[in-house]
């Protein structure tokens, strides 16, 4: 347990994120990938606020595979500078974290 995360990121179509996810789930980056649409995102972005629609990720993965998955995401991101942060995962099923374990093996 004190090895799994979870990284967010965002990007700008529901197309590009099917296309992240199955790139990172493949290249053994990502357990999972769940692929939330429906986001708006408000921001300032050099000296202005803007307003997105965007499509949000949410990557499970360990932390061993950290530097190698934001290297991914930054390869296959279309934005200049992609959202990535990474929560630390408190608690959860032992079967469940046992399975991400396995999956990024």
């Amino acid at each position: 347990m004190e090895q799994a995360r979870i990284a967010i990121t965002t990007v700008s179509s529901r197309e590009e994120a099917k296309h992240m996810a199955r790139a990172l789930v493949e290249e053994r980056v990502a357990a999972c990938v769940n692929i939330v649409g429906g986001c708006d995102s408000i921001y300032r972005w050099q000296g202005a606020v803007e307003e997105a629609a965007e499509v949000l990720l949410l990557i499970k993965t360990n932390v061993e595979k950290i530097d190698a998955l934001e290297a991914a995401v930054r390869r296959l991101h279309s934005y200049d500078v992609p959202e990535f942060l990474i929560l630390q995962i408190d608690g959860g099923s032992a079967a469940y974290l046992a399975w991400l374990r396995e999956s990024l093996e």
